[in-house]
Formats: structure tokens, sequence, C-alpha cells
């Protein structure tokens, strides 16, 4: 790629987000990617190879073993059909890859980690029934029958590697934040209020994510003890028809220990068909985010990061976090109001400056931009996810998800760049 700028071919990696932290400082190679990852093929579709990909929907680095990363699957291969989704593949499970960047600069599978319900057997991707996180999406298999649903299933978007060696996974369901362990079996499943998964709970407005964009993006702080998830797009708070506010998204934390959470806001560049997806940690209150279009970059697509700060931003939880449409101004929800009208309230979205464009800096070609990873230094590890190598073709079917600017199949790629 012409326009691939690394500043470096080999550079420190640091196990935190300090960049003077000089006790974990590892020379890792980098020297070859941008890399692919390894596939084998997952299934055939009337005649369409489905790879056995799909990861980079989220990604994180490994809390103590530099150079080595975590990234993870979406919910599985799957078409637009009426009123839902076919699954093409319904028996996928959603799942883990751990890897790491060899001596030699190459991509090395460590293992791969299938997530598991309570009882320790592997769920599937299907949609949660209702009361448990349903976004009112019906499953399809590739023939057009009706499919059932998971009570455990998960549209898993973005991981957290705990120092323990667990993982916290987030989804766009629910939407919820689940714990798993180091093995992949659920541990605990936080939810809105009002989604029936356990005692733990996040503010019931989350609840009225849009289908197919939850919590897209989700990370630690450095510390441990905050986990911070970030909304897609704009939800439909109070309702589809009364949501106008397009530009306006949430960004979550939970305390870990405590179980309280906090919601702030913030603006998107784009409107309500752009996604805020993967979320990794600079600092305590600072953090890059992803904003994106869903268009290949060589056609007029967008793939930003920006540098957002939570320090001087208004925490918009409310007193009661049980209210189903959350904190209001003067009587209305925050996703009814114009910014001026948020501004005059006192309300302050969170502060945020372009770390990268990816676009301009790499000639990113890939349309879903979802995994980062902060390496310290300014260095940024950059993931996509490539749909199993397969997207719709208009009429539920599936087709070769081909990359405009070389004419091959998409397929999961790591990249490293450097932000400002």
């Amino acid at each position: 790629m012409k326009k691939l700028l690394l500043s470096a071919l080999v550079f420190t990696v640091l196990a935190s987000c300090k960049d003077d932290d000089p006790v974990n400082n590892q020379d890792i190679n980098y020297s070859k990617l941008p890399q692919e990852f390894p596939f084998s093929k997952l299934a055939t579709i009337n005649g369409v190879d489905v790879i056995n990909g799909g990861f980079g929907s989220g990604a994180a680095a490994h809390p103590t073993r530099k150079g080595e990363f975590y990234v993870i699957t979406d919910r599985g291969p799957n078409t637009d059909y009426q009123n839902g989704k076919k699954f093409l593949t319904p028996n996928f499970t959603p799942t883990i890859m751990h890897f790491k960047i060899n001596a030699d600069g190459n991509i090395e599978v460590i293992k791969y980690i299938k997530l598991k319900n309570p009882s320790g057997q592997p769920i599937t991707g299907l949609p949660n029934p209702a009361g448990m996180g349903s976004t009112g999406e019906v499953a399809y298999d590739a023939s057009g029958n009706i499919l059932g649903t998971d009570k455990y299933g998960l549209d898993s978007e973005s991981i957290v590697a705990a120092a323990d060696g667990t993982f916290w996974v987030s989804d766009e369901y629910g939407p919820h934040i689940v714990h798993y362990s180091a093995d992949g079996v659920e541990m605990e499943r936080i939810s809105p209020v009002g989604v029936n998964t356990g005692p733990r709970k996040l503010p019931a407005v989350l609840a009225k994510r849009r289908a197919n964009r939850g919590m897209e993006g989700l990370c630690i702080t450095p510390d441990g003890k905050t986990l911070v998830g970030t909304i897609q797009s704009m939800m439909f708070v109070p309702t589809k028809a009364l949501a106008t506010n397009t530009t306006l998204t949430r960004i979550v934390t939970f305390d870990i220990l405590t179980g309280q959470t906090k919601q702030f806001l913030y603006k998107q560049d784009g409107g309500a068909s752009d996604s805020v997806c993967d979320i990794t940690a600079l600092s305590n209150n600072e953090f890059l985010v992803i904003e994106r279009d869903g268009n290949f970059g060589s056609q007029g697509g967008i793939k930003k990061v920006y540098r957002i700060n939570l320090n001087n931003a208004s925490d918009v939880n409310g007193t009661d976090i049980n209210a189903v449409d959350g904190l209001k101004v003067n009587g209305k929800a925050l996703e009814q109001c114009t910014w001026d009208e948020i501004t005059n309230a006192g309300i302050k979205a969170v502060s945020k400056t372009l770390a990268v464009d990816l676009v301009a800096k790499l000639g990113y070609e890939h349309d879903k931009f979802e995994g980062i990873v902060y390496l310290g230094n300014n260095k940024l590890a950059v993931f996509n996810d490539d749909d199993f190598g397969v997207v719709d073709d208009g009429n539920g079917n599936p087709k070769a998800k081909i990359l405009p600017k070389t004419g091959k199949v998409d397929k999961g790629t790591m990249y490293v760049v450097d932000i400002q």
C-alpha cells in the first residue's frame, strides 16, 4: 500500500497506557503489517464461500504480555431478510481469537475461545427472547425458515481482557455487558433495567438502542476499575418518531466494584446511519474512539479516530436509572433536543479532537473499521470486521464481499498507524 505510513518497523509497546512506564517495555516487530488473519472455510451457502473469519468486531491487548492480542467475532455471518436476519450458519458460536506477533513479525494464533453459557455449553449468535434483551429481530435460516432464540445469545461487538484473565464483552442485543471466564464461560450478564438477566443493571434508557445499533465499543480504564462503553448511534428515545437529534449518542461507564453507572453525550460528525465503534483508553478519563460510515475507503468512506475526554463532560445519568427515557430537558428526552437546547441546559458533551483519518493516512479500504488498541507512544493497532467474507445481495442471500480497490474478498487485517 503506497499510502501506508508506519514511522518505524520496530517500536516499543507498553504494558499500560502510560508512555513513561519503563518496566514492561518490549520491542515488537510490526514490520510485516498490514497482515491478514489466517482463515479457513466455514461453509458454502448457495455456492458462496463463507470464511471462518469475523474477527475484528472488537479488539484488546493482552494485559501483561506485549505483542499479544484478542479479537472477537460478532453473532456470525448473516444477511437482511424481511423483519430480521438470515443466519447463514445458525449454530455459529461467537468466538475470541488470541494471537501474537511472533519473532519474525507474523501473526500466530495461540488459541480460539468459544463463548459459553453459565453451564459451559456453547452459545449462538441468535437473538434473545422477549424480556431477555430482544431487539424484535426474527432469525431465519439460509432457506428462510424461522429459527428460535437463545437466552444467552450474543451479538458481540467489543472485548476487554482483564488483568485477572477474564473477559468483558459488549453486545448489541440487550445491550449487554457480559463477564466471561478465561475459558469463555459466562459469569455475569449486566443489562438495562427491565431486562431480566441479573441484579446489576445498566440505565433503563439504554434498552431503547436501535436493533443492530447497541453497545458497539467497550474498554477498561488503566486502573482496572471502570468499564467504558459506547452506543453505536442515536437511540430511539422516547420513540423512533420523536427522536430527532441524529448526531447524539451516549457513552456509559460502569464501576466494576460498586455497579454504579454514569452517562455522557457524544456528538457524532455524521448522522444516524454512521457509527461510533470501538473505544480504547489513554488514561482513566481520556480515550480514543472510532467514527465511521458504511462505505469502503475508496468509495468515499469515513474512517476516523477521535481523542475524547470525559473530564469536563456532564453526567446525564440523572437520579433514577429506572427512568425509561432517561434524563430530560424541559420535559423532553435528550434525543428530542437540539444541541443548543442541551447546551443551554448546562449540559456539556465530551470534548473531541481528530487523532487520525485512516483513509487519508493509509488509503484504508475496509468498510467496517471496528477494532482499535492503543499501543503507547502514539501508536494504534487497527482491525476490521470482514463480515465472514459475505454481504447481502439485496434479496437476503449472500454474495462475496469484495474490496472495490483490489477485487479481493475482504478479510480481517491488522494495521498499525501513528496518531496525533
